[in-house]
């Protein structure tokens, strides 16, 4: 890394309360659990601190409540080594919340309740245009209001920065035109379902559902494949299926985000899509072999020495990740 990346992120910022539970609660059953925690998440927020401990210099462009959890987010972001100075504390608001279940298999439920979120504005987004202009990339997610979205893209487009859609949650409405404007957009498998209407089950459906993507405009597509890696394409260019490193899956909450975070910087870095994916799931996959989401994001060194022992083109076999210094086998 010659340079360090200079990123900006505008998206969401929650407190997580998280239930472990044997198994997920089916409708009208109650599930005795087994462990409370209370942990700073949201998309936005979970993509800002992985970008920095992957050795980005992170700014964040979000809205917090002026209640106790605001407070506890916005110290928890400065100790990671985000800046916060677009950060607004919102009055007569409450922080957003995300409410977790997870199961004994690193498997989840989540129901996010926006609060402040909700009150992001492409006027605050306009403010902090300098922050914008003085980035690489910008990262965005669907946990904030479209319209402040599509007003991000739009500025950081004008300014040249590369411009990365996760659109999570998953939209439940079309996006705007606009958003198909992003150079890089990378769904999951059921969020690149609802943009498409295609069920991606299979390497041929993935590469349909990125074909689909391309016609409306997006120059680049990252569909988050679990377990079985990524499969990345770009147009004029060559589609690959990108293997995940085989680890001991602890808790699936933000291994998206870590995904989504580690892409970028590697882009920015100057790495082909294939490396640039290769990075990402292995950050991806070793934040599934730690409880939580900010708190499971990996460093920068953990995912270099971990990305050097897979092959490039074959998933690798066998061994564990465990907390500090996870292990991959090729």
């Amino acid at each position: 890394m010659v340079q360090t990346p200079r990123i900006v992120v505008v998206g969401s910022i929650n407190m997580d309360l998280v239930a472990r539970v044997p198994h997920l609660p089916r409708p009208g059953e109650t599930v005795r659990g087994s462990a409370f925690s209370q942990v700073p998440g949201g998309k936005g927020a979970n993509q800002a601190v992985a970008a920095a401990l992957l050795g980005a210099d992170v700014t964040m462009i979000g809205r917090v409540g002026n209640d106790a959890f605001g407070q506890q987010l916005l110290a928890s972001l400065k100790t990671q080594g985000v800046h916060t100075k677009h950060v607004h504390v919102t009055p007569d608001c409450p922080s957003g919340l995300a409410l977790i279940g997870v199961e004994d298999s690193g498997q989840n439920v989540i129901t996010v309740i926006g609060g402040a979120n909700e009150r992001l504005t492409p006027e605050d987004v306009q403010a902090s245009e300098a922050a914008i202009a003085d980035a690489d990339a910008l990262l965005v997610q669907l946990e904030v209001p479209l319209q402040t979205v599509v007003a991000a893209v739009q500025l950081a487009a004008k300014h040249g920065a590369l411009t990365i859609l996760d659109p999570a949650p998953a939209p439940a409405a079309p996006l705007p035109a606009e958003l198909y404007g992003v150079d890089l957009i990378s769904p999951n498998q059921s969020e690149a379902e609802a943009l498409t209407g295609i069920a991606v089950v299979t390497m041929g459906a993935a590469q349909r559902a990125a074909a689909a993507l391309h016609e409306r405009g997006v120059k680049r597509v990252v569909i988050k494949l679990g377990e079985r890696g990524a499969f990345a394409s770009e147009i004029g260019g060559e589609a690959i299926q990108l293997p995940a490193p085989q680890v001991n899956v602890v808790d699936t909450t933000a291994a998206g985000d870590a995904f989504t975070a580690a892409l970028a910087v590697a882009l920015v870095d100057g790495r082909s899509l294939a490396d640039a994916t290769r990075f990402a799931c292995t950050a991806g996959s070793l934040a599934t072999t730690r409880p939580g989401g900010q708190d499971a994001m990996p460093l920068r060194a953990e995912v270099l020495g971990a990305t050097a022992g897979l092959p490039s083109s074959a998933a690798s076999t066998g061994g564990q990740a465990t907390r500090g210094t996870p292990k991959l086998s090729p």
